[in-house]
């Protein structure tokens, strides 16, 4: 088959190489230029189509009639030209050939409406349009060659198969008639076949679409300015010609190469802005010119001013327009993701719902918005957390910058989703901000975190070291004096006895200066778990304290801020609120460890700058908690602290 492709497209080129040398110099260069190219196109696109396809009749439909038009129309032009320039026999014979061809090639566009893109009819009842095209054929064909009043075609300025006698007017005017029925429901034929069609072939017809309606509008244009500027109609029926067996062979093999939506889309709006600016711009210098005299300079300026000012807010109504009446779903979606954006600026919306907006619109669950943090040069979901796969993807920049990738498991990228992301631009870059504060927020609470355990343990490692080196060695020397003074007894000197008591008292002061500077450390028992800190807490208090807590092991972090909350709220009550009775409470809330102090004391705490409340509400902040303290004058004092677990 593809040999068979590739002789026939052989075969159309060599023909039209001899049309190029018989006409060449006696008809406008541009005339054999244009129908050379225009023939040569249609083979070769034919020739693709069969080779590619050969069970789709379209492409072989191509190829023979572009092979039929160069012999009959191209080779027999230039015959009949270069026998009626140089004397050759058999010129009439061609130029007759020549200009009743084009109806033979008109029938093969119907051919190809009626079975594109798939080769088969749309349905039983469109074979009468094709008879009704071969019988059109069959009465104008013969009418046309056999005429003899039709010689402007011929430079021998004659018929040499003339018929007389038959009524060829009537032929072709009947002819005519059917042949342009069946061409126009040929027409209609790709319209039905639109409205039933989804998917691969709507996208297909949307190609031959285009390429149909230019043909639509050039041809009839053509045909109307052929005997006032030819080579302008020639350039038309030319460029319509080309365009038409180009727009098949690319809806049929090719179809996703590119968005063809986006053609039509791009091509009416901007067809519509330009009619409408240029006439802006006609109505602004008429008005100026009439206002202030002659050909200004000014005048064009201000022309040129008013269609620079105005083409961006024309450009988006004409946009809106044309979604809101052909492409209503977009339309739609589009303003979908306008109320977003208004709902984030009023607050009524969290910036991360943008990747639930884009997934709901599209129609795509597995849609994943990337945003691409500068500092750290990498990509993150919307949750904070980096992404693992940040492939291939539509990407996302604001004023040249980069600011995210959306993925889709989807093999080609919806233009929906294209539009949509041009139109919630603003909203991803806002979600990037927020997404970047909040990991910088968590960085930090994370470095005060950290700050907080490494004071912790430094004033664990200072317990340790005072328990075990200093106090132990005073405690040592104050037995040893104390000893001495019992072994001087009734036969020391009062001296002596004096010194040893103030030697006694001495160590016994350090030994409280040490314990003092010692309050406040997690006791031994907190390795045991908090239920036993805060129990040992309780046991050394001077007032009845009642303890409440679970058994559970929390990380060292927490349950040490907890055993400091345990502290001061015992010392505050105990030194400042007079109190007699208190309440050590502590249990898990989902993920919270909550840490509650009540007394019944004279309340009215108020935490000032270097207090010990103070201090007690940095240290819970540090690690990402909350301190709430309720202190009535008169009712009392409640201290509660909320703080993240970390097992």
């Amino acid at each position: 088959m593809r040999r068979l492709a590739g002789s026939l497209l052989g075969l159309t080129v060599v023909a039209e190489a001899a049309a190029v040398a018989l006409s060449w110099g006696l008809e406008p260069a541009f005339d054999t230029a244009a129908y050379t190219v225009s023939t040569v196109v249609m083979a070769a696109a034919g020739a693709l189509v069969a080779a590619r396809r050969p069970g789709n009749p379209i492409g072989w439909l191509l190829c023979g009639f572009a092979l039929l038009h160069s012999l009959a129309s191209d080779v027999g032009q230039g015959w009949g030209l270069r026998a009626a320039a140089e004397g050759w026999p058999g010129g009439p014979v061609g130029e007759t050939l020549a200009a009743s061809s084009w109806l033979a090639g008109g029938y093969g566009w119907i051919l190809t409406f009626l079975r594109f893109p798939d080769g088969r009819l749309p349905g039983p009842r469109w074979r009468a349009v094709h008879r009704t095209g071969v019988a059109g054929l069959a009465l104008a064909l013969p009418g046309w060659a056999l005429s003899p009043d039709r010689v402007r075609e011929y430079a021998s300025g004659h018929n040499p198969v003339a018929v007389p006698a038959l009524p060829t007017d009537a032929m072709v005017a009947v002819g005519m008639v059917l042949f342009i029925g069946a061409l126009v429901a040929s027409g209609a034929s790709l319209v039905v076949r639109f409205r039933r069609a989804a998917g691969v072939e709507r996208q297909q017809l949307k190609w031959f679409a285009v390429a149909g309606v230019w043909t639509t509008v050039a041809l009839p244009l053509s045909f109307l300015l052929w005997y006032r500027t030819p080579m302008l109609a020639g350039a038309l029926a030319a460029v319509a010609l080309t365009l038409l067996p180009i727009a098949a062979c690319v809806a049929i093999l090719r179809y996703r190469l590119y968005d063809i939506d986006v053609i039509i889309d791009r091509t009416v709006v901007y067809a519509t802005v330009t009619v409408l600016l240029a006439g802006a711009y006609g109505l602004t210098t008429l008005t100026l010119g009439a206002t202030l005299g002659g050909g200004s300079g000014w005048v064009t300026a201000a022309a040129t001013l008013v269609v620079a000012v105005a083409f961006r807010p024309l450009r988006d109504r004409v946009q809106d327009a044309v979604d809101r009446r052909f492409h209503r779903a977009r339309h739609a979606a589009v303003r979908r993701m306008g109320d977003f954006l208004e709902a984030l600026r009023a607050g009524r919306a969290a910036p991360e719902e943008v990747q639930a907006i884009l997934r709901e619109l599209t129609g795509d669950p597995g849609l994943r918005l990337l945003l691409f943090l500068p500092e750290s040069q990498v990509y993150v979901g919307v949750d904070g957390r980096p992404a693992t796969d940040t492939g291939d993807g539509i990407d996302v920049e604001r004023a040249g910058r980069p600011v995210g990738r959306v993925r889709t498991d989807r093999p080609a990228p919806d233009p929906l989703l294209r539009r949509l992301i041009e139109a919630g631009g603003l909203a991803i870059e806002i979600t990037r901000l927020h997404v970047e504060l909040r990991r910088q927020l968590a960085e930090v609470h994370a470095s005060r975190a950290r700050i907080v355990n490494a004071v912790t343990e430094e004033r664990r490692r200072l317990e340790r070291d005072l328990h075990d080196g200093a106090q132990q060695r005073l405690v040592s020397i104050g037995l040893a004096l104390r000893h001495a003074q019992h072994q001087l007894g009734a036969n020391a000197v009062e001296q002596a006895d004096r010194t040893l008591e103030e030697a006694v008292a001495e160590v016994r002061a350090a030994i409280d200066e040490l314990r003092e500077l010692a309050r406040g450390l997690p006791p031994a028992q907190l390795d045991a778990g908090l239920a036993p800190a805060f129990r040992d807490l309780a046991r050394r208090a001077p007032v009845p304290v009642e303890v409440s807590v679970p058994g559970e092991r929390f990380g060292r972090g927490t349950e040490g801020a907890a055993y400091f909350i345990g502290c001061e709220g015992l010392t505050n009550a105990v030194k400042h609120a007079r109190a007699t009775s208190i309440s050590l409470r502590a249990h898990r809330e989902r993920d919270r460890l909550v840490v509650t102090v009540a007394d019944d004391g004279v309340g009215g705490a108020v935490p000032v700058p270097g207090s010990g409340l103070s201090g007690l509400a940095d240290r819970v902040a540090a690690l990402g908690g909350a301190l709430r303290i309720d202190s009535r004058p008169g009712a009392g004092t409640t201290l509660t602290a909320e703080l993240p677990c970390e097992s």
